[in-house]
């Protein structure tokens, strides 16, 4: 067995690598702690206060309640929560099935439809024409609308692709040998192999459908179905806080409405944090597919 003896620069190394990581974990982290500290403090004493800000002033969850009280609040989270599980589906059925279609040796103009869905990669119509596409679907003030068009990321399909053909041929071989055929073939040995892939490729497809606010700024008009984020932009960037301000006993309502923008920001941030350590054991096989085999 070597034993490997570090240098005096190994350990300065170690040091400065170190040091460098904290200071990034900490400028990295310290956004998201500002806005968790400013929901809890204090109204008044928050816009009196300047500076850096590393603790609650006088913590109370006066602006939480007023934005769980808010109505859009919940019809966004409805909204949201279909979008993301129904659309997240919808890709990933989408994205397995093309992935194991250009995946597979036999099937005939595989090179030319690889060609032509890796061009859309790197061209769009644009905003009008997929606009007048949406409308003319009779998808328009739908969430179908944000779900349909977007149904396939090609990206994520040849990640998709690359793990599949990473499977060895001859459990395909064997399982056609016993009769299965091809959705036998990818519902139940080519997917439950690419578990980590698809763990990943999932989350990637539910974190856009849960931060997608421009989307539906387009395509919707009925405020019963605006998403979450889109709420979220009208509070934060519009200032709609009316509503949870007025006739309300928070005190000084102008005090009140920074307090309830950072309290909206957690609120729709936090649920899909929470998904992020159940994923993170898949990270590094599931991403990393990609760049071993072309």
């Amino acid at each position: 067995m070597v034993v490997y003896k570090k240098t005096p620069m190994d350990h300065v190394f170690t040091l400065i690598n170190t040091l460098l990581m904290i200071f990034l974990m900490i400028i990295t982290l310290y956004p998201f702690l500002y806005v968790l500290f400013a929901s809890l403090s204090d109204p008044n004493e928050f816009i009196a206060h300047s500076g850096t800000l590393l603790y609650p002033l006088s913590p109370n969850l006066d602006s939480y309640w007023a934005v769980l009280n808010n109505p859009n609040i919940l019809i966004g989270y409805k909204n949201t929560i279909f979008i993301v599980v129904v659309g997240t589906g919808i890709n990933l059925l989408m994205t397995c099935v093309g992935a194991y279609f250009l995946s597979r040796t036999g099937p005939m103009l595989k090179k030319p439809i690889m060609i032509l869905i890796t061009v859309t990669m790197f061209v769009d119509g644009g905003m009008i024409p997929n606009y007048l596409l949406v409308r003319d679907l009779g998808m328009y003030d739908t969430l179908w609308a944000l779900i349909i068009p977007g149904a396939i990321s090609t990206y994520n399909m040849i990640i998709m692709r690359t793990m599949f053909q990473s499977i060895p041929a001859s459990l395909e071989e064997s399982a056609r040998i016993d009769g299965a055929g091809e959705w036998t073939i990818l519902f139940k040995l080519i997917l439950p192999l690419s578990i980590p892939t698809i763990a990943v490729i999932g989350l990637f497809y539910a974190v856009g459908h849960w931060n997608s606010w421009f989307s539906a700024n387009i395509y919707l008009r009925d405020k019963n179905k605006f998403p979450l984020q889109l709420i979220l932009r009208d509070i934060v960037v519009e200032s709609e806080v009316d509503d949870m301000t007025i006739g309300a006993a928070f005190g000084n309502s102008y005090a009140m409405s920074f307090t309830i923008k950072y309290a909206t920001v957690i609120v729709a941030t936090v649920p899909i944090l929470i998904l992020y350590p159940w994923i993170q054991k898949y990270f590094v096989k599931g991403v990393m597919i990609g760049s071993l085999k072309g």
